[in-house]
């Protein structure tokens, strides 16, 4: 396949790398990416023949990347008609619809999902809208019981924060501004009660102190009957963008 500003190649030790021109771009940057191509994205003033050095030169680290890559391509869910999977308040049915369009719907508590009957439900814009409907489930829920919780932790350890928000981070469990202002992941309500007690009192004591030093665990301790470190190293045995 060969375009003004896109190119595929073939390449014997990573695969198949998208050579993708973007005016936009000020640098050639490579991009990996789960259950994708290798991508190599460079501004229009770069040549195919620059853009393909530049990956000549990356082609070890690629290695290591997509060995890390099909690591946690293993860790994550391809989700089909069997699979079971429920959060708090919604449990997932997928089925194949008649249209050619994949649509998702979140009703009386079930999350939806519809696909093409011709199409595979392996097929990545297939999963991509399973675990976006997912993800607006988790939110609805987050919404509806963080606020109270961290109200309540709030009330019994005598914290105050200024409000408390919610994002679907890859990442970061929780967070903490300088104001006081607590944003938690909808992820929250995947984990067990107690470890998302845990986060919302860990950003809790952030309010107190805007570090990990010494005094913030000795505080975390106090709150968490001195289980600090072992709930720390249970949450860390959960991913956000894992499941």
């Amino acid at each position: 396949m060969k375009t003004e500003n896109n190119r595929i190649i073939a390449y014997r030790e990573i695969g198949e790398v998208h050579f993708i021109r973007k005016p936009s771009a000020r640098n050639l940057k490579v991009t990996i990416k789960p259950f994708k191509s290798v991508q190599v994205i460079f501004p229009s003033f770069v040549s195919f023949e620059t853009a393909g050095r530049f990956l000549e030169n990356k082609i070890s680290w690629i290695r290591k990347q997509q060995e890390k890559m099909r690591h946690y391509e293993k860790k994550i869910t391809l989700f089909n008609e069997k699979t079971p999977f429920s959060t708090n308040d919604h449990v997932l049915s997928i089925g194949v619809h008649h249209k050619s369009t994949i649509r998702a719907i979140i009703k009386s508590r079930i999350i939806q999902i519809s696909y093409p009957a011709f199409a595979d439900v392996n097929d990545l814009r297939i999963q991509q809208v399973i675990r976006k409907a997912i993800a607006a489930a988790l939110k609805m829920e987050a919404v509806k019981y963080l606020p109270d919780l961290t109200n309540a932790l709030a009330s019994k350890y005598g914290f105050r924060y200024t409000l408390v928000s919610f994002r679907n981070n890859k990442t970061r469990w929780g967070s903490c501004s300088r104001d006081n202002r607590i944003n938690l992941n909808i992820h929250l309500m995947r984990l067990p009660s107690q470890l998302r007690e845990y986060i919302i009192l860990h950003e809790l004591c952030h309010t107190v102190h805007k570090h990990h030093q010494k005094a913030f665990w000795q505080l975390l301790d106090q709150v968490t009957e001195k289980k600090a470190r072992e709930l720390d190293k249970k949450l860390n045995t959960f991913s956000p963008e894992i499941y």
